[in-house]
């Protein structure tokens, strides 16, 4: 519906322009007592202006209109110096210009251009080379000014085209990195829930022969139990594809993180591990995002990067893990400014943000002063919370 009104609008104008032209044209041709015989000036100049109704749904029509109006006026005696039919041919050969495509633009504007030299030399005058030259460099610029607006216009609606797909793609990309974060947390929290089952069997074993170890157990149960609990409500937060198998090997964690390095030195790319503070267990789920955090930083910097050499950082603070994965390349400016694209199946910053929106973490991408480009996130460790 939106372009059925932008058309019947844009009807509206054109006719609004046309009647304001005719009108001006009567009162210009009953004010200028040269512009006889009125029998011919007035009902050519008003069907001239009339013809601007069609300037953008027929504008070779509407041109082809005005300029044999002209041609019978100036035949018929009637002078061609008429301001209003001068503004009329004006806007007409600016809407060739404007709406009309390829080659037919050209020949019509061409075509124009030489309709209004022999109206010219009908008409004759003492000057006429000098005429003709000014025409051609008026009603020549009218065209040319409407060919500027068109490519303008045409390139504002590829802009507005490649934005929509471009928004598409993002969406997509979220949603499938959504249904893949979803497949993983189902794997931790079927994992977390195994874990109970079997300590809960241990602890029940035990609870006639060592309390103390019994104790230890449910301990555990209750703790896993807390954290299976909190992922759960995280996964029944994510889409989540029915159609896809669930992944059956285990999930990587940053225990894994050197022996992923070691893959991205074989692949070209010199990386070194920095860990900062005191290393220990994690959240299932925040170790899992960690790593792929990781895992997805490394393959835009492989991409991306060219010659160049990085380093990871993990920071264990007391409250939140920090991840920093920097490089000495040439930075995504220097790779057509394009957002990094993951070539092993994920999607980029997209997702990496994603990841880290899931636990209320910061993420935060971008070139380094010094040259290469850095990613630094930040993940909250206290996740008993959903």
């Amino acid at each position: 519906m939106d372009w059925l009104r932008a058309r019947f609008d844009s009807v509206v104008v054109d006719w609004v322009i046309a009647g304001l032209f005719a009108v001006a044209a009567v009162i210009n041709m009953l004010v200028d007592h040269t512009m006889k015989p009125l029998a011919v000036a007035i009902p050519t100049a008003v069907l001239a202006a009339l013809a601007l109704a069609w300037r953008r749904r027929r504008p070779i029509a509407c041109i082809a209109a005005v300029m044999l109006l002209s041609l019978v006026s100036v035949s018929a005696g009637v002078p061609g110096n008429s301001t209003v039919m001068l503004g009329v041919l004006g806007v007409a050969m600016y809407s060739v210009g404007a709406y009309s495509t390829g080659r037919t633009a050209v020949a019509a504007g061409i075509g124009a251009i030489a309709a209004i030299w022999v109206v010219m030399a009908i008409q004759g005058s003492d000057t006429l080379f000098d005429d003709m030259l000014f025409a051609a460099f008026v009603y020549g610029g009218a065209w040319l000014l409407g060919r500027a607006v068109r490519s303008r216009h045409v390139r504002a609606l590829h802009a507005e085209d490649r934005a929509v797909l471009l928004e598409e793609d993002a969406k997509r990309a979220v949603a499938e990195e959504r249904s893949r974060i979803a497949r993983e947390l189902h794997d931790v929290v079927a994992h977390g829930v195994s874990v109970m089952v079997v300590q809960a069997g241990a602890g029940r074993r035990m609870l006639d022969i060592d309390a103390e170890r019994s104790r230890e157990a449910f301990t555990s149960i209750e703790d896993t139990g807390r954290q299976a609990l909190v992922e759960m409500r995280r996964l029944l937060g994510l889409l989540r594809s029915d159609d896809e198998q669930l992944a059956l090997a285990p999930q990587p964690s940053l225990e894994h993180v050197e022996s992923l390095l070691e893959q991205v030195r074989e692949a070209g790319l010199p990386v070194t591990l920095r860990v900062e503070g005191e290393q220990r267990p994690l959240p299932p789920g925040v170790d899992l995002s960690a790593y792929r955090i990781v895992q997805e930083a490394l393959t835009n910097a492989l991409k991306h990067a060219g010659p160049a050499s990085g380093e990871v950082v993990l920071r264990y603070g007391e409250r939140d893990l920090e991840i920093e994965i920097s490089d000495d390349g040439r930075g995504r400016e220097a790779a057509n400014g394009e957002e990094p694209v993951l070539v092993s199946g994920g999607h980029g910053l997209a997702g990496m943000r994603e990841r880290v929106a899931i636990y209320g973490g910061v993420l935060k991408a971008g070139e380094r002063e010094s040259g290469g480009y850095s990613l630094r996130a930040r993940l909250p460790l206290d996740q008993t919370r959903p």
